[in-house]
């Protein structure tokens, strides 16, 4: 039979580089060929070669009703109905806003735009704008998008500051970002002695998604907040991946409930918000999004911000993720998935450990979750390549790579985390040779 696939790929290695229009999905880490899906539904894609698989990708998080939900194709053809787009503002817009502001405490006001990177971006340029600071800080193994001030990674020494980890990012423009470890906060509290008041902001995942899943624990996020206050640095949640992901109320709200007064100065968020589609907000108090022209002196602009589709997508999402017992539902499936792939590894004696929170997993091929980036990069990765090739051959689509998280959706039933976790018990047996 013929590998749609492998023909696809190679066609698209002559006009995309790579073949793909984002890294990891090359494969390059687990290698073989990359699936290309022709369509999808509920909990389920089919690729090139009409193979179907259970998606626990659900395009890297987005999807928490599964793909196709009705309410939310009906919203998304009706607003295409009216337009595309039209470089104006739109009523619906401002009811996203209010909707999010509603559901998130620590916003007050907030700016669409149309990525992740381009949140994170604006949000540190606000941050040095408002504060009048050029240094940050953020966290070896926490991912804020592609742009250039973000793109580093910790050195040697306590706190080192960056160095570039991709070609054409001058070494001048990350002269200003501090690297610290996940979870240390001796170098947290180092970091602010030394440059305390030269720091514009601190910005974290508080569920880091792109080492995997790995939390910032109490004590570190508590001192975060803290260290920021004393000494009037914003901190920055980084929610492009948790916000209404792990729970109604993002990771902030986790945070929140076992840390009084908790709360972040800016949000970033993604992913849910757009139900899908290309869309992002990042969010603060007034008086600090007010320093955003027109208003103030902090310039930022998107053609095709507040996009009217984008926002007919996401608006229907969170809409239908407010009904009650949703979250309770999807957090007992991912619990459900999760400890089937233990007790599956446990069974065949593989060192395995997972975590879990609302709609979004992690596992690791080691006895006890880890807790930085320098003990994720120790995983094996051989035996990951394995179990994952294993998976994918029994029809289940987990992440192509060690280093990112995995997402469970409204639409898996428990047949489907059943079957996955008959697929990972068989190919777990393997692994032990």
């Amino acid at each position: 039979m013929t590998d749609r696939n492998q023909q696809l790929f190679e066609r698209a290695k002559a006009v995309i580089p790579g073949g793909v229009n984002s890294p990891v999905r090359a494969f390059r880490a687990v290698g073989g060929t990359p699936r290309f899906v022709q369509r999808a539904q509920g909990a389920y894609f089919w690729d090139a070669n009409g193979q179907r698989y259970i998606d626990y990708i659900g395009s890297w998080g987005p999807m928490i009703l599964g793909h196709g939900h009705p309410a939310v194709l009906q919203a998304v053809q009706a607003a295409l109905l009216d337009g595309f787009s039209y470089g104006a503002p739109t009523e619906r817009e401002v009811e996203l806003a209010q909707e999010i502001i509603r559901l998130l405490p620590s916003i007050e006001m907030l700016r669409l735009v149309s990525s992740g990177t381009e949140a994170g971006m604006s949000a540190i340029r606000l941050a040095r704008g408002a504060t009048g600071r050029k240094k940050i800080i953020k966290f070896e193994g926490c991912y804020h998008g592609h742009a250039d001030a973000l793109l580093v990674k910790a050195g040697s020494g306590l706190a080192t500051f960056g160095h570039p980890t991709s070609a054409g990012v001058p070494p001048e423009v990350v002269q200003h970002t501090l690297v610290l470890e996940y979870n240390n906060v001796e170098q947290l509290e180092a970091a602010f002695s030394e440059h305390a008041a030269e720091l514009a902001c601190l910005i974290i995942e508080p569920i880091a998604g792109n080492m995997n899943f790995v939390r910032a624990s109490l004590p570190f996020m508590r001192r975060c907040r803290e260290l920021c206050t004393q000494h009037g640095a914003l901190l920055v949640f980084d929610e492009v991946m948790t916000g209404f992901r792990v729970a109604l109320g993002g990771a902030q709200s986790i945070y929140a409930a076992l840390i009084p007064g908790f709360e972040p100065d800016m949000t970033v968020l993604g992913k849910v918000i757009g139900g899908g589609m290309p869309l992002a907000a990042f969010g603060a108090k007034r008086a600090l999004m007010e320093h955003l022209a027109p208003l103030g002196s902090v310039y930022q602009a998107g053609t095709l911000s507040g996009n009217p589709v984008a926002t007919a997508c996401g608006l229907a999402t969170l809409r239908e993720i407010q009904r009650p017992g949703f979250y309770t539902e999807l957090g007992a499936k991912t619990r459900t998935l999760v400890q089937g792939l233990s007790d599956a590894a446990r069974a065949e004696g593989i060192p395995f450990c997972a975590d879990c929170e609302g709609g979004m997993f992690g596992f690791f091929l080691f006895d006890s979750l880890p807790q930085n980036y320098a003990r994720v990069m120790q995983t094996d990765g051989a035996r990951f390549n394995r179990l994952f090739h294993g998976l994918l051959e029994r029809g289940v689509y987990i992440a192509p790579a060690l280093y990112e998280a995995g997402f469970v959706s409204a639409a898996h039933s428990e047949q489907d985390i059943s079957d996955s976790v008959a697929a990972a018990r068989e190919v777990l047996r393997g692994l032990r040779i």
